[in-house]
């Protein structure tokens, strides 16, 4: 099958005109469309699938503008990787885990599922796609993100399709999965409303672990995908919290108004922590550098980014006892998180997603989406901005590589 792969001889391209660091880091980056086999169904309740359409998520384009990068230690001489999950990823390998497909083989021991469905993927490679006959304590309670068994059976590491050497993801014109890994998409849900089931998910999983307290105001760092299903659900299930959004670009801005949320811009941040302390009435103390909010006015600050500068900016404008969720992937960075101690702030990490409690119903992040959106309560409509052809693929990275041109939120790979 031709599929696109990262962690192989780069395709030669021109060298840009252009000082936009992520446009000339994507003309270096590891990745080509090439011939390779197809995918292996690794067990008889194993599934082979055709993409249809598939998300760029924000870790991808971060993999392929080299924003993980590695840092110098004071405590120690030289540069070294601090990410420990080296050892949760395996190349070289096919990207693309946010997916709409179509079922057309499967295993003689698949449960739920026919050849025709049309199915958006759950990328966990956890116990069950594994092989593991008795389920971890973290997959026996749903929480799929914390599987303890990323680099063990048949399959090399990997903590989900699409990191993993021997399960290509959605950038190709095949992809395996384990029948517990596909959610059937109801007829009257289109393929680009089904395509944002992952990213919402992310974000119903910080959101409903980290709710935020009744009448409240929350701060959502940042509107890409992550940050507009965050408004979208803090709007539809918490409708008594007033939502502000730092958003970069003009079609971030529109969209996450149109969603019931005020916006202020990252930059400069003395203006950004002086507009949202002003909005939420929290009382900014002077300071040499960056001041601080104290009292603080945010209840929760829902972090897509995840940057230094970002958690910085959050930690100065929570309230005391406040809460800061980091929902965004980024490289290892050190920031001045004196605020955290001192208003004794909550600082917690959020993972993908699981099975979800919402309203009293409990199931998996993915078929909460569909359900939302197939009762009209979600609607992400005008997050996809642009598609392309799996040919296209360096214009699609350019895409997000640029948004302030391109005016791009979501993009995603055509297959159709």
């Amino acid at each position: 099958m031709r599929a696109l792969l990262f962690g192989t001889e780069p395709e030669p391209v021109a060298e840009p005109e252009t000082d936009i660091r992520n446009l000339n880091m994507l003309a270096a980056a590891p990745m080509r469309i090439v011939e390779m086999d197809e995918p292996r169904l690794f067990g008889p309740d194993w599934v082979m699938t055709k993409p249809r359409l598939v998300g760029i998520c924000g870790s991808e384009s971060k993999q392929a503008f080299f924003d993980y990068a590695s840092f110098t230690s004071p405590e120690r001489s030289g540069s070294f990787r601090d990410n420990p999950m080296k050892n949760f990823v395996s190349f070289p390998h096919v990207m693309g885990h946010e997916v709409v497909a179509d079922v057309i083989e499967i295993g003689p021991e698949t449960e739920g599922l026919a050849v025709g469905d049309r199915v958006v993927l759950n990328p966990w490679l956890t116990c069950g796609p594994r092989g593991v006959v008795t389920l971890c304590p973290a997959c026996e309670a749903g929480d799929l993100s914390q599987c303890w068994s990323f680099g063990v059976g048949p399959i090399a590491p990997g903590i989900h399709t699409g990191m993993c050497k021997d399960v290509p993801g959605g950038f190709g014109e095949l992809m395996a999965a384990h029948d517990s890994m596909l959610f059937k998409v109801p007829d009257s849900v289109s393929d680009e409303q089904a395509v944002f089931a992952d990213p919402f998910a992310v974000s119903m999983h910080g959101i409903t672990r980290h709710p935020p307290q009744p009448g409240s105001k929350v701060l959502v760092y940042g509107a890409g995908a992550l940050g507009t299903s965050a408004i979208a659900i803090l709007r539809a299930f918490y409708p008594t919290v007033e939502v502000m959004a730092v958003a970069r670009f003009a079609t971030q801005c529109a969209l996450a108004e149109s969603l019931g949320a005020s916006t202020v811009a990252p930059e400069p941040r003395e203006e950004l922590l002086e507009t949202v302390a002003e909005w939420s009435g929290g009382v900014l103390q002077p300071a040499d550098g960056l001041p601080m909010a104290f009292p603080g006015g945010i209840d929760v600050v829902y972090d897509t980014i995840g940057a230094a500068e970002t958690l910085e900016v959050g930690a100065r404008l929570l309230r005391a006892r406040g809460t800061l969720v980091k929902l965004g992937m980024h490289g290892p960075a050190r920031w001045e998180d004196t605020p955290v101690y001192f208003k004794e702030i909550t600082f917690t990490g959020s993972n993908a997603f699981g099975f979800e409690e919402v309203e009293g119903v409990r199931q998996h992040g993915i078929q909460h989406y569909l359900d939302f959106v197939e009762s009209g309560r979600i609607d992400l409509t005008g997050m996809l901005t642009h598609t392309f052809r799996l040919d296209e693929w360096r214009d699609a990275f350019a895409a997000l590589a640029d948004q302030e041109t391109s005016g791009a939120i979501k993009v995603a790979i055509d297959q159709r």
